[in-house]
This record gives structure tokens, sequence and C-alpha cells, in this order.
């Protein structure tokens, strides 16, 4: 059995944000942000917390209620009117299948089920239901995976076409690319990104054809300390953001 788990962690990002003018030319102003959070972590339960200095605070919390059934919590609180959010979601696993219920303001619904039909194939379905905004959808889904690949499609009557295929090039380098297209936006997004695993650090980075580049080194300073770096680049939009933290527990 695992001991129970208390950490926390300062994180700092600056990048800039877009306001707009009276011209055609867009306004940056240059912003930073501040995070503290702390986690607790045992067994049968998960709980994470951040709060940022403008007073937006998140919270996760993930619970064992028996065996097979576990209940999740998701809640964003802003001072901004009707931008808090919340969700609670019961996930229950069967021998070959998955299944999830969600609630969530907005009279928001949902739910999913994915069923293993072969030892390496699995199917799915998932619905919702926006009451606030009268909407609805239904996607299907379809997994494959084997110890050295996965590869995922998904279609939804929202118009959303995504694939993914993730490679695995060896123990400590793994290779990944997507493809979404969105039919209501008229977008289409490929991506193409890499994991990889060194003694004390890992490395994760991706690049999209929109001219995005990310970025994000995480590095193991000493036994309870941890280091993150992270940046993004978009070459097209001129907007640069980086960011570091620090994570400390046992």
């Amino acid at each position: 059995m695992l001991n129970p788990f208390f950490g926390l962690s300062h994180s700092v990002s600056m990048g800039s944000m877009e306001l707009p003018s009276q011209g055609a030319d867009v306004i940056k102003v240059p912003t930073s942000n501040y995070e503290f959070g702390a986690n607790f972590m045992d067994p049968k339960m998960m709980l994470i917390g951040r709060v940022s200095h403008d007073g937006r605070v998140t919270a996760r919390v993930k619970c064992d209620l028996l065996e097979n059934l576990c209940l999740k919590i998701n809640a964003q609180l802003t001072n901004e009117p009707h931008y808090s959010q919340g969700m609670f979601s019961f996930d229950y696993k069967g021998k070959d299948f998955r299944s999830q219920f969600q609630l969530g303001n907005n009279a928001f619904y949902g739910g999913n089920y994915i069923q293993s039909v072969t030892k390496n194939l699995s199917l799915g379905t998932e619905a919702f239901w926006l009451g606030q905004q009268r909407k609805s959808g239904v996607g299907f889904v379809a997994r494959y995976d084997t110890k050295k690949m996965v590869a995922t499609g998904q279609i939804a009557t929202t118009g959303l076409v995504s694939l993914s295929y993730v490679q695995k090039v060896s123990e400590k380098v793994s290779l990944a690319s997507d493809f979404m297209y969105n039919h209501m936006a008229k977008d289409v997004t490929a991506s193409f990104g890499y994991d990889y695993m060194l003694r004390q650090c890992r490395l994760r980075g991706k690049i999209d054809t929109n001219g995005v580049v990310f970025a994000l080194l995480e590095e193991r300073l000493t036994p309870g300390v941890n280091f993150i770096l992270s940046a993004e680049l978009d070459h097209w939009k001129k907007d640069y953001k980086f960011g570091f933290g620090m994570v400390l527990g046992e």
C-alpha cells in the first residue's frame, strides 16, 4: 500500500494578452501570473488545489467509493460572473468495459461507454446535453493498442473528427501525432509531438500546423524537489509565453 503524499507547488508564467484597438492592429499587453498549489494523495483519494494571484481557484477531487466505482469532482471559481464551473463524474470500471456519467453546471449531462471487443480493439460511444444552450451531441470512438503503439479515432455529430497515433520507439522515447477537423469552425489542425525520458528529467514538446511550438521540461533536482520549465511560441500571431515552477513534497 502506498503511503499518503503531500506536496506544494509554485509556478510563474509570462506572456502577452491581445486587446482590440480602433484600427486593424492588435495591441499586445505583457501579462504575468503566479499560482500556488497543494496536493494530497493516498491509495483511495486525491486532492489537488490551485490558487492564482488574481483570485482564481481550481480544485480536483478523486475518491474511490467502491472497488470499481470512482467519484471525480472538478471546479473552478473566478471573480468574473458566469465563468465559475463545476463538474461531477461517476466512473465505473467493469471486467471488459468502462462507463461514465457526468453532471455539471449550466444543466450539463453527459455519459460515455467503451467496450473491449478484442484483446487490442475497443469501441465506444458518448452523448451529452447542455440544457442552458439547448445543445446536444453524440459521438463514436475506436481505440487500438499494443505494447508498442496506440491509435484512436473519434467522430461526433457536432462536426468534430479526431485521429491520434502514439508510437513507443524505446523505453525512453515516444513519438505522437494527431489530426483534428472541426466542421462547424472550418478548422483543420495537425500536430507532431515527442516524449523523452532521461535519468532525472522528462522532456516533452510538440509543433502544429498553426505554427505553434510548445516544450515542457520537468527535472528532479533532489528527492522531493522538481523544477518545471515551459515555453509556447505562436509564430503566426507573434505570441510568446514562458513559465517556470517548483514542486515541493515527498
